[in-house]
């Protein structure tokens, strides 16, 4: 990665949440490898005129039981003071009659990967971005459906959420202070719109910015290494948070909930990998979740968890 950023030569890098298989590879071998991509308007594919009739997507996520017994133990490492915000994570079997490819093309969204027969991104969140020697970072936390009565006020006033909030922008703010200089938040809980293939959606977001060094390309894969996990994903502490993860999960996110990115020369980008899809053993999984803290109820996260599956449309 720092040889082909020093040479100011594009490439594509994917990395998952355990960091265990990352890939980073020039430009022009990412589609030989399976891989389309668009990142806010650049793509390494030429469209295709897919438009498929919008389809109700069926459901089967895991049982209230289950997600319970996972919950319950999130909750008690919390009063014991481990963690304070835990990001809980599991797939819901889907069915649908798209393909992979028909998500790909037919979704709307600023960041999205096609990794060939394998799994499709269509995510609504930044991890990084460098342009001019500056990092930027957009933590996502707080969602609700938009037609809800007074859903703004609502997601903007909910102390639960606040909270959650509050403390991954703390986190983030802590990151980039790892790897930047003049760290600031720049916008604070802002909203954006997602209209999905059932509803509407609010999330709330914010911008954070930090001055890089002007010798950052040198040092690009131990910047990133020292922001990963995505703490959006995570929690906090994050340490702890992510082995507390790995006992209550039901197995290894994989790609789900790392990162890709493009950089092009001169600045970078990069996506959270959330609203993720992936085929497994002749079943699509669609992996989604949300922030646990002393404030939530079992009830509402999990319909969180649902709330999260969904396809964005044009």
């Amino acid at each position: 990665m720092s040889a082909l950023a020093l040479a100011q030569e594009p490439f594509f890098f994917l990395i998952d949440f355990e960091l265990q298989k990352p890939l980073i590879c020039p430009l022009e071998q990412a589609q030989a490898l399976g891989f389309e991509f668009e990142i806010k308007g650049f793509r390494n594919f030429e469209p295709q005129n897919r438009k498929p009739t919008p389809a109700r997507l069926s459901i089967n996520p895991i049982p209230l039981s289950d997600y319970a017994q996972a919950y319950q133990k999130v909750v008690e490492e919390i009063y014991q003071g481990n963690t304070f915000l835990l990001n809980l994570t599991f797939p819901s079997v889907i069915e649908t009659p798209l393909d992979l490819q028909d998500v790909f093309h037919w979704a709307k969204a600023p960041y999205k990967l096609l990794l060939q027969d394998q799994f499709v991104v269509y995510s609504p969140e930044c991890f990084v971005k460098i342009k001019d020697n500056y990092i930027y970072s957009y933590p996502m936390k707080g969602t609700i459906d938009a037609q809800l009565p007074e859903a703004k006020n609502k997601l903007k006033n909910d102390p639960k959420e606040i909270n959650e909030h509050n403390t991954i922008v703390d986190l983030i703010r802590n990151d980039l202070s790892k790897v930047a200089k003049e760290v600031e938040v720049t916008r604070f809980r802002y909203l954006d719109k997602i209209k999905t293939q059932k509803n509407e959606i609010y999330h709330t977001s914010s911008e954070i910015r930090g001055k890089l060094p002007t010798d950052w390309k040198a040092q690009l894969p131990e910047l990133l290494l020292d922001l990963l996990p995505a703490g959006s994903i995570c929690g906090a502490p994050k340490a702890k948070t992510i082995s507390i993860i790995q006992q209550v999960e039901q197995g290894p996110r994989g790609y789900y909930t790392g990162i890709f990115g493009y950089f092009n020369g001169e600045n970078l980008d990069s996506a959270v990998n959330i609203r993720y899809l992936e085929k497994k053993d002749d079943q699509l999984l669609y992996r989604s979740g949300g922030g646990i803290t002393f404030l939530s109820d079992l009830q509402s996260e999990y319909n969180e968890l649902l709330e999260k599956i969904y396809v964005p449309v044009v």
